[in-house]
């Protein structure tokens, strides 16, 4: 049976939230968002856009949606000025593998003990942002970027090495940026992603423009 309170038609284990087919979006979402498009990598690499989204009506609702047990919608959609402006207002649109990047989290949020706290613009964050001039996996919404723990300010070698170790032993597949300086490392956070991932969900619309 589904889940109590979840809108009809969406399927129970899902998010309560419309999934959207981002292809039959108005065209300024369409032209930030680019569903099922190409954008390259630093190397040239195309990598192919996701094009099905969790819809999010409001600021509310996403302080109120849990992701996993220890981690909510609103911690991973933040963004600042840098994103573009239609997607800084409601509704706003995140590509359904949030749900995979908030589960993988978790036997990292385990191991740790405490609370884990998400830069601002450090989870999702649209093509059109001013930080995604090439592909990168916060486009997917499968990579993060970890300011703090606890009471652990990521800013040194030490603790940005000790846990990316960690990382590395609780989250199956994933990359963490080494600590230096210059394009691939961090020296003030720590920035973990699970590669350019898209997430199909169950009911979504055919992808070959059939219908299902």
């Amino acid at each position: 049976m589904p889940e109590e309170g979840a809108p009809p038609g969406i399927p129970s284990g899902t998010l309560p939230l419309p999934v959207v087919d981002g292809l039959q979006l108005a065209g300024p979402y369409r032209a930030a968002l680019r569903p099922g498009g190409i954008l390259r990598d630093s190397d040239g690499r195309g990598r192919r856009l996701p094009r099905f989204f969790y819809e999010i009506d409001s600021w509310q609702t996403a302080l109120a949606t849990p992701l996993s047990p220890h981690f909510m919608l609103w911690e991973l959609i933040g963004v600042d000025v840098r994103e573009a402006e239609l997607l800084r207002r409601f509704p706003r649109y995140v590509p359904c593998a949030v749900t995979l990047m908030a589960a993988a989290l978790e036997p990292f949020r385990a191991a740790v003990g405490t609370y884990v706290h998400i830069a601002a613009n450090g989870g999702y964050r649209s093509p059109a942002h001013r930080l995604s001039a090439a592909a990168t996996p916060h486009c997917w919404a499968t990579a993060v970027n970890i300011y703090r723990i606890g009471d652990d300010w990521l800013d040194t070698p030490a603790a940005i090495e000790r846990y990316n170790r960690i990382a590395a032993e609780t989250i199956s597949g994933v990359w963490a940026r080494p600590y230096g300086a210059g394009p691939g490392f961090v020296d003030d956070q720590m920035h973990l992603d699970l590669g350019f991932v898209i997430q199909v969900p169950h009911g979504a619309a055919s992808e070959d423009g059939e219908p299902p």
